[in-house]
């Protein structure tokens, strides 16, 4: 076969790794933290091996950082920062429990959950890991039960698509929204990267984070560009009906190329950019951060019914 299931143990981080063996191309996950993409390593130009996905060094870096910098998280049931973590819903208030040092609840509710393993198979034309988690009210101020699904292809051409179903087990309508945050590194820094994305808007935040309501037409980055000394912590409204890839990144020193392909229920891309400027968070959101106030993006889904979300990335080396 000419992709592989295995399981390992590297700095007492417990990974399951899809493997094609033709071109070495590697993409491990780490099922027992938010199910996150640890890890993507594919082959430069000179035969060595570079990873892209900027994750965590061991089990202590895991714990010490994650939920600071939150690098690779699913954003489930919502993305972003929720102010004071309080939401309406239905007519009813509730305030969510776990709140980030500025005082806002942000990123969901899942990123350090333990998912299960509930398929793995290798293959001739690709390999695919599916994992999954049922939330069964927490946290008190998300009292619903929901389960989260997730299913990592790897394909040739070093092409990742991960596909998220929510279904929502409750007996009444929850609130929901979705979303990744993976950092993305290419070598050295970014400053020296180029970035392209479509966006049609740019949405307007407070000083914490938190739309205010308004939008306003963005499109500086419809062509690549070098990214120089660019801070990014912004979300933007993609531009409709994108064929392409909706945002890349592109190191010219070793021809590393990421691409990345949300379908339309990702419709917002967030990017953020940390001090140290050796990565990029390049995040798919369904929704603005604080929908479940403002309703930007906001889905009601009703008992029993599902939601699928696919977002792909695709790594080139020219």
């Amino acid at each position: 076969m000419s992709f592989s299931i295995s399981n390992s143990k590297e700095n007492d981080l417990d990974l399951v790794n899809i493997t094609h063996e033709q071109t070495g191309t590697v993409l491990s996950l780490l099922p027992g933290f938010g199910a996150i993409p640890h890890s993507l390593r594919v082959r430069l130009r000179d035969g060595s091996t570079f990873d892209v996905m900027d994750s965590y060094k061991d089990a202590r870096d895991l714990q010490a950082v994650s939920g600071r910098w939150f690098k690779g998280a699913k954003l489930s049931p919502f993305a972003c920062r929720i102010p004071d973590g309080v939401y309406t819903f239905n007519n009813r208030e509730y305030k969510l429990e776990h709140l980030f040092t500025d005082g806002t609840a942000i990123h969901g509710l899942l990123y350090d959950k333990s998912f299960t393993v509930s398929e793995a198979t290798g293959g001739d034309s690709e390999g695919t890991v599916l994992l999954e988690y049922n939330f069964d009210r927490q946290d008190a101020g998300y009292p619903f039960r929901y389960g989260c699904q997730v299913r990592y292809t790897l394909r040739a051409g070093a092409e990742v698509e991960v596909v998220t179903t929510v279904t929502n087990l409750d007996q009444t309508a929850i609130p929901m929204a979705d979303g990744w945050h993976p950092y993305f590194k290419l070598g050295g820094k970014i400053d020296d990267w180029q970035m392209q994305f479509y966006s049609e808007a740019i949405v307007e935040f407070d000083k914490r984070l938190v739309p205010t309501g308004h939008l306003s037409s963005y499109t500086t980055w419809g062509t690549a560009r070098k990214v120089g000394d660019t801070f990014f912590d912004n979300c933007f409204v993609l531009k409709p009906g994108i064929v392409s890839a909706a945002c890349e990144l592109f190191n010219p020193g070793n021809g590393l190329r990421v691409s990345f392909y949300p379908d339309t229920r990702y419709p917002y891309l967030q990017l953020y950019t940390p001090p140290d400027r050796e990565s990029i968070a390049v995040e798919n959101l369904s929704s603005a951060p604080n929908c479940f106030n403002n309703k930007m993006g906001l889905i009601v889904l009703e008992p029993g019914h599902s939601q699928i979300f696919t977002v792909k990335y695709k790594v080139s080396v020219e």
